[in-house]
C-alpha cells in the first residue's frame, strides 16, 4: 500500500471523506485542490495543498514535498447541466488537465491511480442494471470527457497501473457527522431535496415527469459517500497485491425514482419537500442502476449504508453544515 497518497480534489464532498478512511487505514492523505469547489474546513486528515491539476509546477513542488507514490483523482467537473453548456469547460479541466496529471504522475514515479469515473459513461441503459461489459454510449459532455479519461488511462505502453470507479449517485453525509455535502450552488438531488423541507433552499426542481418509470420521474442508485470512500481504500490495495480490472462500477444496485426518495425524505424529516415538475434536462436518462457483482468480487465490496441511512446522515449534516 501507499504511505502518502496524493488525493486530487480531496477537500470536496467525496474527497474529504476519502482521505478520512484513507487516515483510518494508516495512510497519509495530502489533499491536493484548488478550493473552488471544496472547502478548507473539510480537510481533517492529512495536509492541504492548493494547486491545480494542470499546474506541472506546483505539482512538482508538492511531489517533491510529500513523495506520493499513489493518485487518486476526484478533480472533476461534475453536473450534466452544465457540461451541455459549456463543453469546452468541460473538456478543458476534466480531460486536459487530468491529461497532465497522468502525465505527471507517471513520470515522478506513482505506481498506482485510482480515477472517480461516472457511470454516466454508458448512457441509456440496454438492460435493467449496468454492468462494466456495457456498451459506451455518453448521453452528455460530462460523461464523454470521463470516458476520454478512461481511455488516456488504458493507453498503450501506460506503465502506471490504474483502475476507475464508475460512480454512480454519490449522496449521505459522513456517519459520524464531522463533513458532508456543501457545493455552491448545489446542485445534487438530496441535499436539493432537504433544503427545501428545512426552508433553507428552494422549492426543488424536477427534471422530468414523463419518463417511462413507475411514476414518471427518474429512477437513481444512490451510493453513501462512505461506502464510496471505502472503495477507493479498497481500489488502492487491489491495484498494490495485482488485481487487474480497468474499471468497476459502484453503486448500491438498488433503485430509486425521484419521487421516492421526495416521499422518504419527507417521511424521515416528519415534513413535507415543496417541489414542482419541469421539462427534463439535456443529457439525463430515465434510468441507471448499477450492477455491483464484479465490484463485490474484485474488491469484496458491499455497500452496507441504504438510502434511509443515506438520507438521515445528510439530514443531519445541512442542519449543522457552514454556511
Amino acid at each position: 500500500m501507499a504511505r502518502s497518497v496524493l488525493v486530487a480534489g480531496g477537500a470536496g464532498f467525496i474527497g474529504s471523506q476519502v482521505c478520512k478512511r484513507l487516515a483510518a487505514a494508516g495512510l497519509t492523505p495530502v489533499a491536493y485542490d484548488t478550493l473552488e469547489k471544496g472547502h478548507d474546513w473539510a480537510v481533517r486528515w492529512g495536509p492541504l495543498e492548493r494547486g491545480d491539476i494542470g499546474d506541472e509546477q506546483r505539482l512538482a513542488e508538492v511531489f517533491a514535498r510529500h513523495k506520493p507514490d499513489a493518485v487518486i483523482h476526484l478533480a472533476g467537473y461534475i453536473e450534466v447541466g452544465e457540461s451541455m453548456r459549456d463543453p469546452d469547460r468541460y473538456w478543458h479541466n476534466n480531460t486536459v488537465k487530468t491529461k497532465t496529471l497522468i502525465e505527471f504522475a507517471e513520470t515522478h514515479g506513482v505506481e498506482r491511480f485510482v480515477f472517480s469515473s461516472t457511470c454516466a459513461v454508458y448512457g441509456s441503459p440496454r438492460t435493467p442494471r449496468l454492468a462494466e461489459t456495457h456498451p459506451f454510449s455518453p448521453a452528455s459532455v460530462y460523461g464523454e470527457t470521463k470516458l476520454a479519461v478512461e481511455e488516456l488511462l488504458r493507453a498503450p505502453g501506460r506503465r502506471m497501473r490504474s483502475i476507475a470507479l464508475r460512480y454512480f449517485n454519490a449522496a449521505g453525509a459522513d456517519p459520524d457527522g464531522e463533513i458532508g455535502e456543501a457545493h455552491d450552488p448545489e446542485s445534487h438531488l438530496m441535499p436539493l431535496a432537504i433544503d427545501a423541507l428545512l426552508g433553507t433552499g428552494r422549492p426543488l426542481s424536477i427534471y422530468g415527469g414523463d419518463y417511462d418509470t413507475p411514476d414518471g420521474t427518474g429512477v437513481r442508485d444512490f451510493v453513501h459517500v462512505d461506502d464510496l470512500a471505502d472503495a477507493h481504500v479498497r481500489a488502492l490495495g487491489y491495484l498494490a497485491n495485482g488485481g487487474t480490472a480497468k474499471a468497476l462500477n459502484v453503486g448500491s444496485g438498488q433503485g430509486y425514482s425521484v419521487r421516492q426518495l421526495i416521499d422518504a425524505t419527507a417521511r424521515l424529516a416528519g415534513g413535507t419537500v415543496p417541489h414542482s415538475i419541469g421539462p427534463r434536462r439535456a443529457g439525463d436518462v430515465a434510468k441507471l442502476v448499477c450492477d455491483t457483482s464484479l465490484i463485490q468480487r474484485e474488491l469484496g465490496w458491499v455497500p452496507t449504508h441504504g438510502l434511509e441511512a443515506q438520507i438521515e446522515h445528510a439530514l443531519r449534516w445541512r442542519r449543522k453544515m457552514p454556511r
